[in-house]
């Protein structure tokens, strides 16, 4: 009897705990709730909507009709979707220049005694915080082929120059330059952050036993700064998959730059179609496969990481 009278004292004293638990469970779900609405509002819902809308055709005053895969059919008999994946996938393998470039100066900026670190950072990071629209215009200059810059320094050699935006051969790869240039300051500072983290105790055991400086940047710095690598790549990768803004203002249209078709990105070819031809069916398209294409090349990134990046 007395056991019957005390169980439900003891249950009451095991459920007890459970009312703080619940209490901080809410307040975490109440703290995350803004980014969570934000998350769905901006970005779940038009990446859904876009999915769904790929498979209609829109009116010009709005309205849309189911049309199956017509839209995806039509994307795959353009022959500038094709010239324009090409052209995007040759974006993403010179933007992949930059990760290198940015190692080499983190490397550089790293070394004990140098002067004017904080200046050559800033220096490095100016290009990347600077509107592309605005780099666009300034490399446009320097490319032109009448007066600009760089065709008088090669000049200066009796090199023969070109219009680098207007020429098919050259186009994609000035853009491409103007890219990496870009983006080498907001890798570098990642770098150089990963560089401070690896202990020196290792290089100077290395050093120690023989090992040259290269010897030790290959075999030491390079394998433990591999996580940092590997999150430059994923980021690189995902955002010259998606380059716009410097092909607009560079190219600008295929009426007034003969080089246009041969610079052309994705992002270019889906706001042309969207909002030149009006178009919105297959510019949905395009954006989903755009889509797929950077959650699939993520998703191989993230496999084969486990080969050669070390978390010590």
């Amino acid at each position: 009897m007395s056991q019957l009278a005390t169980a439900p004292a003891v249950r009451a004293e095991r459920a007890a705990p459970a009312r703080p638990y619940r209490r901080r469970q809410r307040s975490a779900y109440l703290f995350i709730a803004p980014v969570g609405l934000g998350l769905g509002i901006f970005y779940l819902y038009p990446a859904v909507s876009t999915f769904v809308l790929s498979f209609a055709e829109w009116g010009p005053f709005g309205g849309h009709t189911f049309t199956g895969f017509t839209n995806y059919l039509t994307v795959f008999q353009l022959d500038a979707f094709w010239t324009a994946l090409g052209n995007t996938l040759l974006y993403m393998l010179i933007g992949l220049l930059t990760l290198p470039a940015a190692i080499l100066f983190a490397v550089l900026l790293n070394r004990d005694g140098l002067r004017g670190v904080t200046v050559y950072r800033t220096l490095y990071f100016i290009p990347f915080v600077t509107l592309p629209v605005a780099s666009g215009m300034v490399w446009k200059w320097l490319y032109n082929g009448d007066f600009g810059l760089i065709n008088q320094f090669l000049g200066i050699f009796g090199l023969p120059g070109t219009y680098w935006v207007s020429n098919p051969a050259t186009a994609l790869f000035a853009i491409g330059i103007v890219q990496v240039w870009s983006q080498v300051g907001y890798y570098l500072v990642i770098f150089i952050a990963g560089l401070k983290a690896i202990p020196k105790e290792y290089a100077e055991a290395a050093e120690i036993d023989g090992a040259s400086a290269f010897q030790r940047f290959w075999h030491i710095t390079l394998p433990l700064l591999s996580p940092s690598i590997f999150f430059c790549a994923v980021i690189n990768i995902i955002l010259t998959l998606q380059i716009f803004d410097l092909v607009y203002v560079m190219s600008a249209s295929a009426t007034v730059n003969p080089a246009f078709g041969a610079s052309q990105s994705i992002v270019s070819l889906f706001y042309e179609k969207a909002f030149v031809e009006a178009d919105k069916g297959t510019a949905t398209a395009l954006a989903f496969l755009l889509m797929l294409l950077i959650a699939g090349l993520t998703y191989v990134q993230f496999r084969l990481q486990r080969r050669w990046v070390n978390y010590v």
